[in-house]
């Protein structure tokens, strides 16, 4: 019996004024990789309206509520930064800022 383990989706929803990237879940055969149709789903589980705009770059159109399309291209070789944000931001509230001379 095959395993089944989780893909995690990276992908990047381009509108008129903003990009956001977000990520969703594939379960997929171990050794097996994502299809179009796999993504496509995904996406639409996530709650876009897509269609299929490019197959060999994984990029979709999508129709929001109002009608207004927008781009969503799936980050398949996604690197997510090695850099901790929050905890350096928390790391910087013990520090004293002015110390005494």
């Amino acid at each position: 019996m095959a395993r089944i383990h989780e893909h995690i989706v990276h992908y990047k929803i381009m509108r008129q004024k903003e990009t956001t990237i977000l990520r969703g879940l594939i379960y997929l055969e171990e050794n097996r990789q994502p299809t179009v149709e796999e993504f496509a789903q995904c996406l639409r589980e996530a709650g876009h309206n897509v269609r299929i705009e490019n197959e060999q770059q994984f990029i979709f159109r999508a129709t929001d509520e109002s009608g207004n399309d927008y781009l969503i291209d799936v980050l398949e070789n996604y690197k997510k930064s090695e850099r901790d944000h929050q905890a350096e931001n928390l790391a910087r509230t013990f520090v004293k800022q002015n110390p005494p001379l």
